[in-house]
């Protein structure tokens, strides 16, 4: 039984058509179900041949949330009317002489969230390689085309593996320098007045325009030769000339997070929410998103780049209006085509 079924999966049901032309997909929302469908196995095998990589993320983020719950337990408190309230703890600020020059107000959380970030700097960093050859075989999968998991990815990781580790030296670096700069023109604001509110949201926009431009840096960089430099502002001009659906595209991607944190909100079933997720990114989460973002950007990349440059094929793995006009001419000149007597 189990033999037939695996039979029935890689070379289909008897008696079941073979593929057409007039079968293939006429659009992209149709290519990325279609592939998907094909390449669900494959996508599953990438991401399991990766997830070594993310276990110390992955062990860092559960480390931090175990934490807040404890942050949490440990700062409520209730005052003499029975109601809970959050406890602040006093942070003094002081000078090399350990005079006190401003004072202000922290939460143990705060210092847990600090923590994290430092910690997760060297877990980002590792993953820029690999994140650099899934691009590659998605990029293929997602276009219709053939990509061996393992061979595939590693060339692409030799061939990419520098410009990988800046990006993903930048993207583990950045959410600390956006955390610590955040609360230091905070500060700044309220001693010296709201002036310090704009580099302040400065900060903020850099880092989420820098989180909607990773969506394009690893295909640009598995798909053309550029130089690092040039690698980041193509990345940065597309995150913002197509900004409605890069916050989509984000989105997208995180709808299982979505999920888990429904249910940890909803329910009291916060572990098994988290597991789930936990579970969901061990199996085919990196990949998926990985594979989400090549579908999205082929068409991207058709769009603006491959069809300004000459002899590139656009629309790879799509019907070509062409194809079908130059085949019904060769059925109309064989059908008038008259036999030899």
């Amino acid at each position: 039984m189990f033999g037939r079924m695996m039979n029935s999966y890689y070379y289909g049901k008897s008696g079941k058509g073979d593929y057409r032309k007039e079968d293939l997909p006429k659009n992209r929302w149709q290519l990325f179900w279609e592939m998907l469908r094909v390449r669900l196995s494959g996508i599953c095998r990438v991401n399991l041949m990766t997830v070594v990589l993310w276990l110390p993320l992955m062990l860092v983020i559960m480390m931090t949330l175990n934490s807040f719950v404890t942050v949490s337990d440990m700062q409520r408190m209730t005052d003499e009317n029975g109601n809970s309230y959050l406890a602040l703890v006093y942070d003094p600020i002081t000078d090399e002489n350990g005079n006190v020059t401003s004072e202000g107000w922290t939460t143990p959380a705060t210092e847990v969230l600090s923590m994290t970030l430092l910690l997760m700097i060297p877990c980002i960093l590792i993953t820029g390689p690999a994140q650099a050859g899934m691009a590659y075989v998605m990029r293929n999968w997602a276009r219709d085309e053939h990509a061996f998991p393992w061979a595939d990815f590693k060339d692409a990781v030799k061939d990419n593996w520098k410009q990988a580790l800046g990006i993903s030296a930048i993207t583990a670096i950045l959410p600390y320098l956006i955390f610590v700069g955040y609360h230091f023109y905070g500060q700044m604001q309220t001693e010296q007045g709201i002036f310090f509110m704009l580099p302040q949201m400065m900060i903020v926009i850099v880092g989420f325009v820098w989180c909607l431009a990773l969506v394009y840096f690893y295909p640009l960089m598995v798909c053309y030769k550029m130089t690092f430099g040039q690698l980041i502002r193509n990345g940065f001009v597309m995150a913002i000339a197509r900004l409605p659906m890069n916050i989509v595209m984000r989105l997208v991607t995180l709808i299982p997070t979505f999920i888990a944190v429904a249910v940890m909100l909803l329910s009291n079933s916060w572990l098994y929410a988290l597991l789930g997720l936990a579970l969901y990114y061990v199996i085919m989460g990196n990949a998926m998103t990985r594979f989400i973002y090549a579908s999205y950007t082929n068409g991207v990349f058709d769009k603006y780049i491959n069809s300004r440059i000459e002899g590139v094929e656009i629309n790879r793995g799509l019907a070509k209006e062409e194809e079908d006009d130059d085949d019904e001419e060769e059925e109309e000149e064989e059908s008038s085509v008259s036999l030899p007597q």
